[in-house]
C-alpha cells in the first residue's frame, strides 16, 4: 500500500491548463495490438479511441489495433490473464496502473511524454525513482454529479449541499415531487462509488494513517453506511435500482428525472449526448459538519503495455501516438476532464467547463485520491460494491455489512504483505 494522503494535505490540480474495434481486415497490417480499453463501448472516450485507432493505422498501415470495449468481468478476466502472464499489447488500468498492474507493465519513465504528465497525477501513479507505468489521459477531477434544474425546482442550489445532513434534506424535497433524487446504476457496480466518494468525509488523519498500516476502522465506516440505510428507507433511491446500468444513470441525468449520482464527468458527457441543453454539472463532495467539502481524483483513464511484451515497440509508438497534445486533449474531453500532461489544452466545454472553472481551477478546492485506491487493500472494490448492494437491497444492515468489510479487509491486507 502506499502511504496515505491526509484530507488536510489533500493533492491540489495542476493547471497547464459490445463492439470490437475495427482491426484492419483486408489491410496490409503484419502485426494487430490488442488493446483492452477499460472503456464501455457507448462512452465518448471509446469512440474517441476507435478514431485515434484507425488514423494511427492510417499512418502506420503495418499495424492494426483491434479496439475491444470494457465488459462487466474486466477485472476478473484481467486477473486471470495476468496471473498466466497473457498481458494484452495495451491496457487500461482504470486507476490501478502502480498499485496493482505495475509488475506486468512496461516502465514508461523513458518515453518523452514523461516529463508532461501533470504533477496532480503524481501520487496515484508513480512508484519508486518517480517510474510510471500508464500514460494517463486524463487528470481526473470528479464530484457529486448534480441536476440543477431538479435542484431548483425545490427552491435549492448548491450552497444547500456543503453537507451530509443538507444533502439529505434537499434530496428528501425532492422525493416528495416523485424524481429520484439518488440515480445508482446497481448493475453495473455504481454503488461501489457511493461509498467511495462518501468515505473520505468520515475517516479522519489518523484513521487514514490507520488503515495504510493495515488497520481497519469500524466505526466511521458503519456511520456512513447508517446513512445510506437512511437513504434506502426513505426511498431515495431510483425504483429501478438493481437493474439500472450507467446508460441509464446518463438518461435519468438527461431527462431530469434524477438529481444526484455518484460517478465521474463521463456520466455528465454521455447525458449531454442524451440532451445537450440538459442543465447538469458537478460540485464539492458534502462532508461532515465542520468539515471542507472536497473533490475526488487522480489516475482513471490510463493505458499501460505489456512489460516485455511481443509488441512492445508497436504498442509504444501507439501511446505515444496518443500522448500528442490535441490527440490527448480530444481524448480528455470525451471523458469531461483535464488532459493528463499538462502540454495539452483543457477542451471542457459547456456545464464540464462551468464546473471545472468554478470548482478545479484554482485548486483551492481539495483534491483527496480515491478512497479504495489508496486505503484499503487490492481486492477490496468488490466488497464494497456487494457490501453497499446489500445495504440499498435491505437484505444487510450496517453492522453485519462493516463487519463483512473488516474481515476482507484483514484477509486481503494480510496478502498484500
Amino acid at each position: 500500500m502506499k502511504s496515505p494522503i491526509p484530507l488536510a494535505a489533500a493533492t491540489v490540480v495542476v493547471l497547464a491548463v459490445a463492439v470490437t474495434g475495427c482491426a484492419g481486415s483486408g489491410s496490409s497490417a503484419t502485426t494487430t495490438l490488442e488493446f483492452q480499453t477499460a472503456t464501455g463501448a457507448d462512452s465518448p472516450v471509446f469512440a474517441e479511441l476507435e478514431a485515434a485507432a484507425e488514423a494511427f493505422t492510417k499512418e502506420n498501415p503495418e499495424i492494426a489495433i483491434d479496439v475491444i470495449p470494457q465488459t462487466s468481468s474486466y477485472e476478473a478476466d484481467m486477473k486471470v490473464r495476468l496471473a498466466a502472464d497473457d498481458v494484452p499489447d495495451i491496457m487500461g488500468t482504470h486507476g490501478w496502473s502502480l498499485l496493482r498492474y505495475s509488475p506486468f507493465l512496461e516502465p514508461l519513465k523513458a518515453q518523452a511524454w514523461n516529463a508532461d504528465v501533470n504533477p496532480a497525477l503524481n501520487d496515484a501513479m508513480r512508484g519508486e525513482d518517480d517510474e510510471i507505468y500508464a500514460l494517463p489521459i486524463v487528470t481526473d477531477v470528479a464530484g457529486l454529479v448534480v441536476n440543477y434544474d431538479v435542484l431548483e425546482s425545490v427552491g435549492a442550489s448548491a450552497s444547500d449541499l456543503t453537507t451530509w445532513s443538507g444533502f439529505t434534506e434537499v434530496a428528501e424535497k425532492i422525493a416528495a415531487t416523485g424524481i429520484a433524487p439518488i440515480v445508482v446504476g446497481g448493475k453495473d457496480e455504481f454503488q461501489g462509488n457511493v461509498v467511495d466518494w462518501m468515505a473520505s468525509a468520515y475517516y479522519d488523519e489518523a484513521s487514514l494513517q490507520d488503515l495504510g498500516e493495515g488497520t481497519w476502522v469500524n466505526e466511521p465506516y458503519e456511520e456512513m453506511l447508517t446513512l445510506v440505510d437512511d437513504w434506502r428507507a426513505a426511498d431515495l433511491f431510483n425504483d429501478d435500482y438493481s437493474s439500472a446500468t450507467g446508460d441509464d444513470m446518463a438518461r435519468a441525468l438527461a431527462d431530469g428525472q434524477g438529481a444526484f449520482e455518484f460517478g465521474q464527468n463521463s456520466r455528465i458527457t454521455a447525458a449531454l449526448d442524451y440532451n445537450p441543453d440538459a442543465n447538469i454539472g458537478y460540485i464539492p463532495v458534502p462532508a461532515l459538519e465542520g468539515g471542507d467539502p472536497f473533490l475526488i481524483g487522480g489516475e482513471m483513464v490510463a493505458f499501460g503495455t505489456a512489460r516485455g511484451g511481443e509488441h512492445l515497440e508497436e504498442s509504444l509508438k501507439f501511446l505515444n501516438f496518443l500522448s500528442e497534445p490535441d490527440r490527448i486533449a480530444s481524448l480528455a474531453a470525451a471523458a469531461g476532464n483535464a488532459p493528463g500532461l499538462v502540454t495539452a489544452d483543457v477542451k471542457l466545454a459547456g456545464p464540464l467547463a462551468d464546473s471545472y472553472n468554478e470548482y478545479a481551477a484554482s485548486g483551492e478546492v481539495p483534491l483527496v485520491p480515491y478512497f479504495d485506491r489508496v486505503y484499503l487493500p487490492n481486492g477490496m472494490w468488490d466488497t464494497m460494491v456487494t457490501t453497499t448492494d446489500a445495504v440499498i437491497t435491505g437484505q444487510q444492515n450496517p453492522s453485519a455489512a462493516t463487519s463483512q468489510m473488516a474481515s476482507d479487509f484483514d484477509s486481503l491486507f494480510s496478502q498484500s504483505k
